[in-house]
């Protein structure tokens, strides 16, 4: 399915950028914000994923974070920006759509940017889902508590250093967003073809997809670990059993400091979006959290 032929993407004019959004099913349904990780334009939010979340009676938004796909990007290794600038364009969205109150939903980094929303603006945030993330900034001191990354990634890391591909060379970046999928995943097998399709569409729809690099040296963004008790929203914590990056105790500290949050273990999922083997989970949980029904 190409979710562009029945859901034009806009671009709006949100902090002084360019931000490319879609939306998906009734607009008067409530609002459900999707936020990726870093370096993730929309793209990885699956089509199939955001119809199935619409069919639930939500209307479903995606969006290119700044440096991603079409929005405004910035020359690579210059990125004249900081993390909370993504949560700026975050509430700027929900300004410019007209949205007091939405359900959010963030992925690693956009986990961050979802739980510094439900911390500095409460009311705008309607429920909380926080998958593949965790309370601790990247590499500062409000992590120290929290398990490592693998062995194994670590050894990646430290083999492969800063390795990038050809930017301007499609199947190299095919390449290269398919190996960084095998090297997070979990146990779940990975669909290569899948990630492939998706990975060429990320590449088709970014007039600079280098930029896309600039996300990883930003800063971390005002800390709000020590204020996670203050969450009085409904909360999901969404935690791969088989995450490399961010160990499932990073899911597990999540739901000890937000009161009343619910952890769902997403069995041999690693740091990664939900792969389609776990969408009823994953599906069903973000549909409960965003009706105001408890378990």
């Amino acid at each position: 399915m190409n979710a562009n032929q029945d859901h034009p993407e806009r671009l709006l004019d949100i902090n002084g950028i360019k931000l490319c959004v879609q939306t998906f099913g009734d607009p008067a349904a409530p609002a459900l914000l999707l936020i990726g990780g870093a370096e993730a334009s929309m793209d990885w939010w699956d089509d199939d994923f955001c119809e199935r979340l619409a069919a639930g009676g939500r209307h479903v938004i995606r969006y290119d974070t700044r440096d991603t796909g079409r929005s405004t990007t910035f020359p690579p290794g210059a990125p004249p920006y900081g993390n909370d600038a993504l949560f700026d364009d975050a509430v700027g969205l929900l300004d410019e759509l007209g949205i007091a109150a939405a359900h959010i939903v963030g992925v690693s980094m956009g986990g961050g940017i979802a739980q510094r929303l439900a911390v500095r603006h409460p009311g705008r945030v309607a429920s909380l889902t926080l998958i593949a993330t965790s309370p601790g900034g990247p590499g500062g001191p409000d992590r120290h508590d929290l398990p490592p990354m693998s062995a194994e990634l670590a050894k990646r890391f430290a083999e492969d250093g800063d390795q990038t591909p050809d930017w301007s060379d499609r199947e190299a970046v095919i390449a290269y967003y398919t190996d960084g999928e095998r090297t997070f995943a979990g146990t779940i097998p990975v669909d290569e073809e899948r990630m492939r399709r998706i990975a060429g569409r990320v590449w088709d729809r970014s007039p600079s997809p280098a930029s896309a690099q600039n996300h990883w040296q930003l800063d971390g963004g005002e800390p709000v670990r020590a204020r996670l008790g203050e969450i009085a929203t409904p909360t999901l914590v969404l935690h791969g059993t088989a995450d490399p990056l961010l160990p499932y105790g990073h899911g597990e500290a999540l739901a000890r400091e937000i009161p009343g949050a619910r952890l769902v273990p997403l069995e041999g999922m690693g740091h990664q979006m939900p792969p389609p083997e776990l969408w009823d989970i994953a599906i069903a949980e973000i549909l409960s959290v965003s009706s105001g029904e408890r378990p």
